[in-house]
This record gives structure tokens, sequence and C-alpha cells, in this order.
């Protein structure tokens, strides 16, 4: 699939913006702060409906405008979709095929993207929080179901945790209410950690042989998930609903002590084995850099594999902080089969025939120009 045009309107430094893109690597240049990282974030919030980098929608909207909105089309194999999402300070409204989505779990999936950003390189160093986002944003692609189980999910874990606070502040005692919150909370995670299980079962599959090309066939990848309460990945749904069951039994006073859930999904994490070692305690940068690289990789095969149809790739900033080879890998696994948007202020040094053959666009002020 490949977005053939895009159309801004009010968003971040883009009063107005029409542009069309081929079906090739396409090249964002311009200084710093001047809007190149703007662009490749409208792409993927047309595509996911949230921004990669900042939770508040209103930080998408121009200064001083009351919404802002992206409009594209989308090629796929059998068709050609016209996407539109608006922002405004009451909420988003999503329309695909001029159809305005209930949901927007039942938008997201009419394009598909793969984002590779610097702050992607802290994916295996940074906080459970970063793995947790990258398992939920990728999985929610290709599931509109999960997207839905996690948005309930969610709510019932505020409803659970206010009640927390209640009984933790005295306001009651009826602990009725808590056993219910519990019960629903439960249907949820178990269906949420079972997905997550099978994902990365098929990323894992997928980012194997990928790493070990990488490292020259030097390094294994292996990724486990963590969960909070015992289960795998072999249990039956019924089994693992009586574990959780018996864990929340086991730490029902201390919560009520604390006023917080503490055991879940939203408390999960991921950890990357390189040759048998936690990469993220005792792997080099090199390493954590390899292991980044070849997920963003993998998830590519993996949405291919899921879709038929491989997803359009964002690379924003993040040539300059690969080395040659590692820059190399990556050009030559993405040339000619993904459409690609690479932001840098400039392409010298890199020296790969994809970049050569790239259309290239130069943005000034808000302002992007199509460089013959």
């Amino acid at each position: 699939m490949h977005i053939e045009q895009l159309h801004l309107t009010n968003y971040r430094n883009y009063a107005d913006l029409d542009v069309s893109f081929e079906n090739k690597v396409n090249l964002i240049l311009g200084e710093n702060a001047q809007g190149k990282t703007n662009v490749m974030e409208s792409i993927f919030v047309l595509a996911m409906a949230k921004a990669h980098r900042t939770s508040h929608d209103k930080d998408l909207i121009r200064w001083d405008e009351e919404y802002a909105k992206i409009e594209g089309r989308v090629k796929k194999r059998n068709s050609s979709i016209p996407l539109e999402l608006t922002i405004s300070k009451k909420g988003k409204k999503a329309r695909a095929n001029h159809i305005e989505q209930q949901k927007l779990s039942q938008y997201v999936g009419n394009m598909n993207v793969v984002m590779f950003a610097p702050e992607d390189l802290h994916l295996v160093k940074g906080s459970p929080q970063v793995r947790r986002r990258f398992i939920d944003m990728e999985i929610g692609q290709v599931s509109p179901v999960y997207l839905h189980d996690m948005s309930q999910y969610q709510k019932i874990l505020q409803q659970r945790n206010h009640y927390l606070k209640l009984l933790q502040i005295k306001k009651t005692s009826d602990t009725a209410m808590l056993d219910v919150l519990t019960e629903q909370l439960i249907e949820y995670a178990v269906k949420i950690v079972a997905k997550r299980f099978h994902y990365l079962s098929l990323l894992q599959d997928w980012a194997y042989p990928i790493h070990s090309g990488i490292s020259r066939g030097l390094e294994t990848l292996k990724i486990e998930y963590i969960s909070t309460v015992n289960v795998s990945e072999s249990m039956e749904l019924s089994k693992m609903k009586s574990e959780f069951e018996e864990k929340f039994d086991k730490i029902n006073t201390r919560e009520k002590e604390r006023g917080v859930t503490l055991i879940g999904p939203h408390r999960d994490d991921l950890i990357f084995h390189v040759n048998g070692r936690d990469v993220q305690t005792f792997g080099s940068q090199g390493q954590q850099r390899t292991t980044a690289l070849s997920l963003k990789l993998a998830e590519i095969e993996l949405i291919h594999s899921e879709i038929g149809e491989y997803p359009i790739l964002l690379l924003d900033d993040v040539l300059s902080e690969l080395d040659d080879y590692r820059q190399s890998h990556l050009l030559n696994t993405i040339q000619g089969k993904v459409q690609t948007f690479v932001t840098t202020t400039s392409v010298e040094g890199i020296d790969h025939q994809t970049l050569k053959e790239a259309s290239a666009y130069y943005v000034k002020q808000g302002h992007l120009d199509r460089v013959e």
C-alpha cells in the first residue's frame, strides 16, 4: 500500500498543504524546526488516529485555530481509499471512503504504518511504558478487536482505581462494587494478554532471522513477555482467568491500602535477550540499536504476512542515528517494496542507491516543495 496524496489544514505549522507522493522512497529535507517531522507525523496520525510523540491532541492544531484536518488517499492492491481525520477541542472525527466511523477502533487499520524515530532506539532501554505502547499500537493495526478490548480495559481500570481510592480514604467500605469491577477487568485482561503472547510469538519468528542477518550470524534474539500474573502462552483462557482471580485475591488488602490496581496488562513488560543475556541491562549500545532495528523490520514483515500488503515506513531523522552498516541493512531491506518517508537535514555521507533514486522535497517554514 502507499499514500498517494496528503492534504493538511491547520496542522502544526502548516496552514494549507497539498502534496502528492510516489510509491517509493520520499526524502523530506530541511533544517531543524521547519516542519519536516510534522509531515511525517501527520501521515502517522492519519493512520493511527493518535500521535507518536504527544498524547495531547490540541498540540496538533495550528496556533489560534479551532481545528486541524488531515486528508489522504491510500492506494491498496485493489482499491484507492480517501481517509480524513478532523481534530478539534471536542475530539476526533474520522472518515474512511467518505463514511464517518463511529469508533476510532473501526477506523484504524485502513492504512498501515511503521514509524521508526530516534526515541524508538529507546525501545530496549526505555521504560516498560514505551514497550507496552509499541505492542499495543502494532497489534491494534492488524486487530480492531484488540483496540476495542484495550479501550474497555482502560475504562474499567480507571473506574477500579477510583473505587480503590475511595476504599483507601474510607469514603466507602462496600467491596461488592470492587468485586464486580475486578471480574470485568479480568475478562478483558485475559484477552489482551493472550493476544500479546500470540503477536509476540509471530514477531519473534520474523525478528530472529533479521537480527541474525544484521549481526552477521553472531547473535540470536529472543523476546520474552513478562506478565504480572503467572500465565504463559500455552495456557487455556479459562486457566489464565483463574490465575488472575487468584492473584487479585492475594493482593486484595495491599490494593486497598495503596488505592491502585497493582497487576494487569497495564503493568506488564518485555525483555529482549541477545545470546541469552538481557540486552537492556547487559547489552552494548550497538546491540540495543540492532535489537530495535530488527523489531521494526520484523514489524514490516509481520504486517505484510497478516494483511497481504506492506505498510508505509516512516523514518524520522533516524538514519543519522545508525552507523553505515545498519543504514545499509535497513535501506537494502526496504528497497523496491515499501513506500518510505525519510526526514533528514542532509543525505551527505549516506551513499546508497535507494536514496539516489528517491523523490525529494524541501521544507522551509511550513512550506513543502518538490526538488526537481
